[in-house]
């Protein structure tokens, strides 16, 4: 993937950025409504009809966020059972929790990663290979048995779309729904990650978006698909690298096909399809009664101060027609609303994007207006003949 610029913290906002975002800072939590990934999630579901590929996104990041939590947790439990580690000496496994670095994850995910997280993330993933089967780190004493494993239980099974019981009957872990089922809270005893837990997560998006006849099946290069189900399956790893190029492949994927699109709907319009679609239904409407009307005035010799009406069906037609051809609703804009779904408003709060916005509804407002007037003139102004 392309190198792209170093990124604030994630979760925060960058409000000095005097430019259009990328999809890495919409991702990263780094923008506002109504370029957030609030407002790229509701587009990507309801106009790109691609939804899945966001989520599982979303869940590989949520993974390796839950692997993070692990290092820590295993981090904090050796140095309270082994409080003489320093004076002993560190055994392998020790050594390389030391020099993993700061595992903290209190932000959430985080995208675009520089060289020094990324190399973080590589030692994560060689230690938890190191780790696999050792249960050093697994206070539950837990295992994968390759016996109670999807390929050995449905070998020869996968077309026929049945999807495994256990992990994946629960809840599923959705950027909608607000919570996350595999979400914990490290700092607290009772809600340690577990190594098992890093199994099911693996496992949960292997089930829901990779296999052939998958609930949520995306389409991924086959050689993608089988480096991961042999490395899940075969190998029993549940280490982040083993979603790394396909995430790399999701994200190119949305990067060249879907956002270009959404900045489109919502750094330059303030508009969904279907608000646009009433628009112009009204839009034509108003015109057709505005020119039915001018032609009346026309040919019955109306005086000048009835054809005056005519003002306000060749406005609400021209002010219809324009919102609707350039995806914005100027007044609704100088007023600092987007609209994410039909009917359904947020503020504006990207200040460049807010800037954007404001130069095209004047824009749309003059033409409007310009447009207007020509119809007024020429149909109050054409010289009346009674038939």
């Amino acid at each position: 993937m392309a190198d792209r610029p170093d990124l604030p913290s994630p979760g925060v906002p960058d409000l000095n950025r005097n430019r259009l975002p990328t999809l890495g800072e919409v991702l990263n939590r780094n923008t506002l409504a109504p370029v957030d990934l609030f407002s790229f999630y509701i587009y990507m579901r309801d106009i790109q009809r691609s939804v899945d590929y966001l989520d599982f996104w979303l869940d590989v990041t949520q993974h390796t966020s839950l692997c993070r939590h692990f290092i820590r947790g295993l981090r904090r439990s050796m140095l309270l059972n082994t409080p003489d580690l320093e004076k002993t000496g560190s055994k392998r496994s020790s050594y390389v929790l030391d020099h993993i670095g700061d595992m903290n994850d209190p932000s959430g995910p985080v995208t675009d990663l520089d060289k020094n997280q990324k190399l973080k993330d590589q030692q994560l993933s060689a230690y938890l290979r190191h780790d696999k089967g050792n249960t050093t780190g697994n206070p539950n004493g837990s295992h994968h048995s390759p016996q109670s494993s999807y390929a050995s239980q449905h070998s020869g099974q996968r077309s026929s779309g049945d999807r495994p019981s256990g992990t994946l009957d629960r809840p599923r872990a959705s950027f909608m729904t607000g919570h996350s089922p595999t979400r914990t809270n490290s700092d607290s005893p009772a809600h340690a990650v577990a190594r098992p837990d890093l199994r099911a997560s693996a496992e949960k998006i292997l089930y829901t978006y990779l296999l052939p006849g998958a609930e949520r099946e995306i389409i991924l290069p086959q050689g993608l698909l089988n480096d991961i189900v042999h490395a899940i399956e075969e190998e029993g790893r549940d280490d982040p690298e083993v979603f790394d190029a396909a995430q790399d492949y999701t994200f190119q994927a949305m990067e060249r096909d879907a956002f270009p699109g959404f900045l489109r709907a919502k750094a330059l319009g303030n508009l969904v399809p279907p608000s646009s679609f009433v628009r112009l239904c009204i839009g034509l409407l108003a015109m057709f009664g505005g020119f039915w009307g001018a032609f009346v005035c026309i040919l019955l010799d109306k005086p000048k101060h009835i054809r005056c009406w005519l003002i306000l069906p060749f406005t609400i037609g021209v002010y219809s027609i324009s919102s609707q051809q350039y995806g914005i609703d100027p007044v609704l804009a100088l007023a600092g609303l987007s609209e994410y779904t039909f009917m359904n408003w947020s503020r504006i709060r990207e200040p460049y994007v807010r800037t954007l916005l404001n130069k095209r509804a004047l824009m749309v407002l003059f033409f409007t207006v310009l447009l207007g007037v020509c119809l007024i003139i020429l149909f109050i102004f054409v010289p009346g003949h009674r038939l």
